[in-house]
């Protein structure tokens, strides 16, 4: 009986290694495979409008780059003249580098202020909730309707508190003035984008353990020393995201400008999207595409250094 049922357990094991556990295997590998017809059914739509709405007509733009177009009508290939022009255009040039230092000056203002801040709105005082969401409340308004309101303030405001203190470097409205409009644009720029950054911050400080800061307190450390040593470090993965993020989104920065100085004065704080959608209705349409393209590849760099900065630290 013994060796029948060792015998049985024997070919019964032999059975499974032979040939039942493969057919079960693919029989699960096919299962695996499947795709569910829900799935297709909201993923197809979406790519036929993404495809649509943003693939085509980018992909139709790059080619019309390399041509005479206008937008409309009939057109002819010229290779890469409009690339050529582009770069040895001083209106463009100067639109990429006023756009590269105010976003590079604005990132900088906006990530100082939103960092202070969020130490101090996550320390011991009073009514700290509260103003959190007082100091999120821009970031829910149009920056339209930010620009025209701080353009009334530049405008009328602002040079008569100066005209009344006697300060005669502002009485005149800065907006004018080609050597400080970018003042203008940073302060109303960064008002805007200093709520969303603040928040990332607050998480950031907020995740530190409170027993690292009662430790440095017990040996010692004075609140600088605690910034410096403890807050700094270990919020560097959210410094690091804030500023590629911010830099990112600041070179596309067109709505506050228009509403502020719409270029001016002359062309002194006309930004690198602004001279494209100019462009665009002012015949130069294949031109400012070479230009749009250029402005893309720009933002697929730096979109691909935000991917691997801020790789591995949303677990932060």
């Amino acid at each position: 009986m013994a060796t029948t049922t060792t015998g049985s357990i024997t070919t019964a094991g032999r059975r499974r290694r032979g040939g039942a556990a493969p057919r079960l295997q693919a029989g699960s590998r096919g299962r695996g495979k499947r795709v569910d017809p829900l799935f297709l059914v909201f993923l197809v739509p979406t790519l036929v409008l993404f495809t649509l709405a943003i693939t085509l007509p980018a992909v139709m733009g790059i080619v019309l780059s390399f041509t005479n177009s206008v937008g409309f009508g009939e057109f002819r290939f010229t290779g890469l003249t409009n690339y050529v022009a582009v770069f040895s255009d001083p209106a463009i040039l100067q639109a990429y580098l006023f756009t590269i230092g105010f976003s590079l000056v604005t990132v900088l203002v906006v990530n100082a202020v939103a960092f202070l801040l969020a130490i101090a709105l996550t320390s011991k005082i009073r009514g700290k909730i509260a103003l959190r969401g007082v100091f999120v409340l821009p970031m829910v308004i149009s920056g339209i309707v930010i620009a025209y309101v701080f353009s009334f303030l530049f405008a009328n405001s602002l040079p008569a508190f100066a005209t009344a203190l006697g300060f005669a470097p502002l009485e005149q409205s800065i907006l004018a003035n080609p050597d400080l409009a970018w003042v203008a644009i940073v302060v109303v720029t960064a008002w805007q984008a200093i709520p969303s950054t603040l928040l990332i911050y607050i998480a950031g400080v907020l995740s530190i353990p409170g027993e690292v800061y009662e430790a440095s307190a017990l040996d010692g450390a004075s609140a600088w020393r605690q910034l410096v040593s403890i807050t700094a470090p270990l919020t560097a993965g959210y410094i690091l995201i804030n500023l590629v993020i911010g830099f990112k989104n600041f070179l596309n920065s067109y709505d506050i400008i228009v509403g502020l100085t719409d270029g001016g004065p002359g062309t002194s704080t006309t930004s690198v999207a602004m001279s494209i959608f100019k462009g665009f209705s002012g015949g130069d349409y294949a031109y400012q595409m070479a230009n749009a393209t250029i402005f893309f590849l720009i933002a697929v760099v730096i979109a691909v250094i935000q991917l691997r900065a801020t790789r591995g630290k949303a677990a932060l």
